[in-house]
């Protein structure tokens, strides 16, 4: 998910948070360090080796969001995307966090259409899609260890689904950005990036593109399943995972920012997380066809430390 600038409900969640996690479909050869499914429960926290759960949404009572674990982005941020973010695109439904993404056949007003601004909030157009992100910046950062998700998001033309991170300190992309699941066009990635040689907005990337037909070769209905994000991080390392399949495992203690004030390696440095649904944009496709509206479904975002 770059950054720079530029089926009723409850019976749909309920189903889908209730069947036992998807087998992995990735062509990796190596597994991550997943933890064992809970005999009683397959998705209880379940920490691996070694390490205890420092921080967790399970998402489990209706309503909007907890205050104390999410705040939101809001209006048009990046990548010139369809959707105007709004809180109110977010709600929590029968153990699952629910974004919903809408297209609003009479446009919304836009509260900075007449107004001069900068890339961020001067974006003039009429809001005629909605949608959300949130975002755990200012309330929780985390540094090291293993953080993941499960998800069940839109794969289709149009959707730009994303659960990443970034740093706490320096602009983007000198801040560093880990793409644990990001999708769209057809492509599950799993990347980060950080500062590279060029102008302000270059980034230099490691990326791993997984055609959805290397998933669905095996499991036809696999883009139409929860599956588990996630990433291992420590100071040597960030890999990342499809279902316990490692899809991205490369080495970060090189790392150095081609332009920073403070921070030379921002993946030695706390993030924050962000989970969103984006539409359209630089990368996300045509989002006229979509049958809105379209759902992205968080079964819970864990995060796991090394025990003391």
């Amino acid at each position: 998910m770059k950054t720079i600038p530029f089926l009723p409900l409850l019976a749909a969640c309920a189903l889908a948070a209730c069947g036992p996690a998807q087998s992995p479909q990735s062509p990796s050869e190596s597994a991550a360090s997943a933890p064992a499914a809970a005999a009683d429960d397959p998705f209880a926290p379940n920490p691996p080796p070694g390490m205890t759960l420092a921080w967790s949404d399970e998402f489990d009572a209706d309503g909007r969001p907890d205050p104390a674990n999410w705040t939101y982005e809001t209006g048009y941020v990046r990548n010139h995307e369809a959707q105007w973010y709004r809180p109110e695109s977010a709600e929590v439904r029968d153990g699952c966090l629910v974004i919903t993404a809408e297209h609003h056949a009479q446009p919304l007003p836009n509260p900075s259409r007449n107004a001069f601004g900068n890339w961020f909030g001067g974006d003039s157009r009429p809001i005629e899609y909605t949608s959300a992100c949130l975002i755990t910046k200012g309330l929780h950062s985390f540094q090291y260890g293993r953080i993941e998700a499960r998800i069940k998001a839109p794969l289709m033309e149009g959707s730009w689904p994303a659960f990443w991170t970034l740093g706490v300190s320096e602009n983007w992309p000198s801040c560093g950005e880990i793409d644990i699941f990001e999708y769209y066009r057809g492509t599950v990635l799993a990347n980060f990036c950080w500062a590279g040689e060029g102008g302000m907005w270059t980034a230099e990337w490691s990326t791993v593109k997984t055609r959805i037909e290397q998933y669905t070769q095996d499991d036809p209905e696999w883009a139409d399943k929860f599956h588990v994000y996630a990433m291992d991080w420590d100071e040597n390392r960030i890999a990342l995972s499809v279902d316990g399949r490692v899809v991205n495992d490369s080495s970060i203690e090189n790392v150095r920012n081609a332009r920073f004030r403070s921070v030379a390696n921002p993946f030695h440095q706390p993030h924050y997380l962000l989970v969103n649904l984006a539409l359209g944009g630089d990368s996300g496709g045509d989002v006229t066809k979509m049958p809105f509206p379209v759902r992205m479904y968080v079964d819970y975002v864990r995060v796991y430390r090394k025990s003391e």
